[in-house]
């Protein structure tokens, strides 16, 4: 590949594309991207996916800006090869002329494995925030808010039988598909074909529930059959370093055990949890859900269930007046795809530093109950200079939940001295630092003497022994009392209710893009999807705000609007 700059927009398809939108028409997204951010994508970008020598291929920087137009009209990849060769606003982008035959539809495919295995997922939107940075369209130290949602994976659901039928089948399969010669002399392939050709299907099995256990088991021990060919000395050693191969063998050893009885005759006997007198089952993260997909997994919020993964997405954001246009648009300024286990707290550093790479940290970040800790509250301002604005837990003892009698914000710490002071005014009497489930606190005590005769006791503690406080290190108290402090008042609340926009975000998401179901399998190439997405969404936005569009035009039925009305 020989980086080149795009070429000019032909003028045969320029003079069309003038005709078309003569007036008060608005021009296509396309068109307006050209003609305002000009050659996007160039080609030197993405030279480190593609090799120096060999027979030239399409450029990569138009096929970058082809996907991320894909996503804007959320089309399929043979959709968006028509939409190149036929589609004048997009031949007016890319700089094709109208004989111009396109490309096959399988060439989007490749350039996205290129992509995904040089590690570039992330470089169309970077590219597109560089330039929006030198139009002073997005820049940093500004406020910001992040929120997750939910991505269910490109593969079907599974329960535990279907999961180790299909492992045995996909790794029969990959085993038949690079050495058959070897698999048509170890195996009866007719008798496994009689099992395995067609997929499993939960509606094709036994409904008995005994039936449907004698069947796990009798897949485990063809697993394990298959296992033991593989790993025979007479077998090819390259045979065991298939994926198929390792994913059945770790299905197999989350969901199984083998033991040998006194007649040494071996028993495979399934997991089940631990609570239920099981073996134990390995933690949700660790668990695989599909032999297709090795990084999906099972996860729960609330009611939700879902097997995929976890999407958090940054957006800017801007006060405005009512009826005021606003004086930037709001714009991603980053996409994070996670394992759906990982709390929201966990992806927090990695937004920030993804923010930093960026240079787009914000000053202020908006978000939700799931991500911050007192950790993440300090760690936020002393290494990123971040005000993280965002509710935390509240006090959870007995005397703050009753709201009745002295919590511990009431007593006064004298962290110099080590010392606490109650509210009626005596001093603690031991200070101890110790480390409770792997985290650094101080245990404060203080003498029976004083609490148990103490006329206010029974609003204090109820313990035979005095009053004890248990407190975080003294930079987390107190950015823990300080935001619990903060988010009783009314302009905090006000202020606060800026990051409910990025709801609406995450909605044109989904609705626009269709991220909620990963068009791909696997982590890096979902992300992959996910940037390429955000990509296409900062061009409508962009669109939207250049044509001068509102952003507060809802659709509302009539029905809708009365309601509203009348509750008003």
């Amino acid at each position: 590949m020989q980086p080149q700059s795009w070429p000019e927009p032909d003028p045969q398809v320029a003079a069309a594309i003038r005709a078309m939108y003569r007036g008060r028409r608005e021009a296509p997204l396309a068109v307006q991207v050209r003609d305002r951010l000009g050659e996007l994508f160039p080609d030197a970008a993405f030279a480190d996916a593609f090799g120096q020598v060999g027979k030239p291929g399409w450029s990569p920087g138009r096929l970058a800006l082809v996907t991320v137009l894909q996503k804007a009209a959320n089309l399929t990849d043979r959709q968006a090869a028509d939409e190149a060769r036929e589609n004048l606003a997009w031949k007016y982008a890319l700089g094709l002329d109208l004989g111009d035959p396109g490309f096959d539809h399988s060439v989007l495919s490749e350039f996205r494995s290129r992509v995904v295995a040089h590690g570039l997922e992330e470089r169309v939107l970077d590219l597109l925030l560089e330039r929006l940075q030198t139009l002073d369209l997005v820049q940093a130290g500004s406020s910001q808010r992040t929120d997750s949602t939910h991505i269910v994976a490109a593969v079907r659901d599974l329960n535990r039988l279907e999961l180790v039928g299909e492992s045995v089948r996909a790794a029969l399969n990959a085993l038949a598909a690079a050495c058959p010669e070897w698999v048509g002399q170890v195996l009866v392939v007719e008798d496994w074909s009689h099992r395995y050709a067609d997929r499993i299907d939960n509606w094709r099995l036994p409904a008995s529930k005994t039936k449907q256990h004698e069947l796990t088991l009798d897949y485990a021990a063809d697993g394990y059959t298959l296992l033991q060919a593989v790993y025979a000395h007479a077998s090819p050693g390259w045979l065991r370093e298939l994926p198929a191969v390792q994913t059945l063998r770790c299905v197999l050893v989350q969901n199984y055990t083998r033991t040998t009885d006194r007649a040494s005759r071996l028993r495979i006997r399934q997991r089940e949890r631990a609570q239920d007198g099981g073996d134990g089952l390995p933690p949700a993260p660790a668990r695989l859900a599909s032999p297709y997909d090795t990084d999906t997994r099972w996860s729960a919020k609330r009611d939700l269930f879902w097997n995929g993964y976890k999407l958090h997405v940054s957006e800017t954001c801007h006060p405005q007046a009512a009826g005021d246009r606003p004086t930037r648009p709001n714009l991603i300024t980053n996409v994070t795809t996670t394992c759906s286990t990982l709390p929201d707290s966990k992806a927090l550093d990695a937004i920030h530093q993804a923010l930093r790479r960026r240079h787009l940290l914000p000053a202020r970040h908006y978000l939700d109950s799931g991500y911050p800790s007192a950790d993440l509250i300090v760690s936020s301002a002393k290494d990123y200079s971040i005000a993280l604005v965002t509710p935390v837990l509240l006090d959870t003892s007995r005397q703050a939940k009753a709201q009745q009698g002295f919590a511990a914000h009431d007593f006064t710490i004298d962290w110099d001295r080590k010392r606490a002071v109650c509210p009626a005014g005596k001093i603690s009497v031991t200070w101890n630092d110790v480390v409770q489930e792997g985290v650094a606190k101080s245990v404060v005590a203080f003498a029976a003497l004083d609490c148990i005769p103490c006329p206010v006791k029974e609003q204090c503690t109820s313990s035979r022994k005095g009053r004890r406080l248990s407190l975080y290190p003294r930079e987390l108290t107190e950015a823990i009392r300080t935001a619990r402090a903060q988010q009783q008042d009314g302009t905090w609340q006000r202020d606060y209710a800026l990051r409910a926009g990025v709801e609406g975000a995450i909605r044109q998401a989904t609705h626009t893009t269709g991220l909620r179901r990963a068009r791909y399998r696997g982590l890096a190439k979902t992300h992959l999807d996910h940037t390429t997405s955000a990509t296409a969404l900062n061009l409508i936005r962009l669109n939207a705000w250049w044509n001068g569009h509102p952003l507060d035009r809802t659709n509302h039925s009539h029905l809708a609007r009365l309601q509203l009305r009348l509750t008003a």
